[in-house]
């Protein structure tokens, strides 16, 4: 009789603790469900909607091949193998150190650095592309992503492509220092040089685009783009508030605000991207061609391309 009461107490104690466990982001990222604007719902439902919401239109983060099976076609790619410099250039420790945290990185991502360069094509044109993962050190910059972008960009040069970036992340890797900091300059001469050959720089801004990557590389296209809803920041809106004392605007640093003070030209749900793209591509790849056929034309702005687009 005791025992059996005690089963009972001891089955009592166990539902208590299994109610009041919280599940381990393993155990989200392994489940079938995920939370929106109306709460869990099952993941093959936004699967099925390139993981965008079909109640609110939220944009949900994705991973660089995700991005370029919806542009190019599922594995319709190549995928470049970038340089990837010394790991740790200053030894770098805090909680773990850096090496422990490049490679849970890797082994979470199955990619080298966090950012992806391919080629493939959008209506017969043929460009290349980078796009950086979220899940890899928060998609920040530091010395491989910075040889990543470069490569992508030789390449472009080379094979006289259009360059499209994906930006994403929250910006230069503290781990690395001065040698993080360096990407931004690096990546900006990069950029002049794909101008100076005459080729099309266009920029993808996703959630969330901050810090040193907005002050670089994501604010220097010939158009810039924007997915609905995406962070896009120098600093944090606390930051800013805390520095003004005055009551930010109602959606500060969202892609919509954004659009409305001149930093981007044009918002596309991710469904329309890939056609927006091929637009816009076709556009300036003929103005390109009549400006060097014709010395004395001008070329148009980035108001009319995006009405062209529209």
């Amino acid at each position: 009789m005791v025992n059996w009461i005690n089963k009972i107490i001891e089955a009592g104690k166990n539902i208590k603790k299994s109610l009041h466990k919280r599940a381990s982001k393993e155990d989200i990222a392994n489940s079938d469900w995920m939370s929106c604007c109306k709460g869990p719902r099952l993941k093959v439902d936004f699967e099925n909607n390139m993981w965008v919401c079909p109640d609110c239109n939220r944009h949900h983060r994705i991973k660089p091949k995700q991005r370029f099976d919806y542009l190019f076609g599922k594995d319709n790619y190549k995928i470049f193998k970038t340089p990837i410099p010394n790991d740790d250039p200053l030894n770098w420790t805090d909680s773990k150190s850096y090496k422990d945290r490049l490679k849970s990185a890797r082994k979470k991502t199955g990619m080298d650095c966090g950012m992806m360069v391919v080629t493939g094509t959008i209506n017969d044109i043929k460009i290349t592309a980078v796009a950086s993962d979220f899940d890899f050190l928060g998609a920040s910059m530091a010395a491989a992503e910075g040889e990543a972008f470069l490569y992508g960009i030789q390449h472009a040069i080379e094979n006289r492509t259009p360059f499209l970036c994906i930006s994403a992340g929250g910006g230069m890797r503290m781990m690395e220092s001065l040698i993080s900091l360096s990407q931004m300059t690096r990546t900006t001469l990069a950029i002049n040089e794909l101008k100076k050959n005459s080729l099309p720089y266009l920029v993808c801004i996703t959630d969330p685009t901050a810090g040193g990557i907005t002050a670089s590389y994501a604010m220097l296209g010939d158009l810039h783009i924007a997915e609905p809803g995406a962070l896009i920041a120098f600093a944090g809106a606390r930051v800013i508030q805390g520095t003004v004392k005055e009551q930010l605007p109602e959606g500060f640093q969202k892609s919509e605000y954004v659009q409305k003070t001149g930093f981007v030209d044009l918002i596309v749900d991710r469904k329309d991207l890939k056609e927006k793209l091929g637009i816009l591509l076709s556009i300036l790849l003929k103005k390109n061609s009549d400006i060097s056929s014709e010395e004395n034309e001008t070329s148009e702005d980035s108001q009319s391309l995006t009405k062209a687009a529209s």
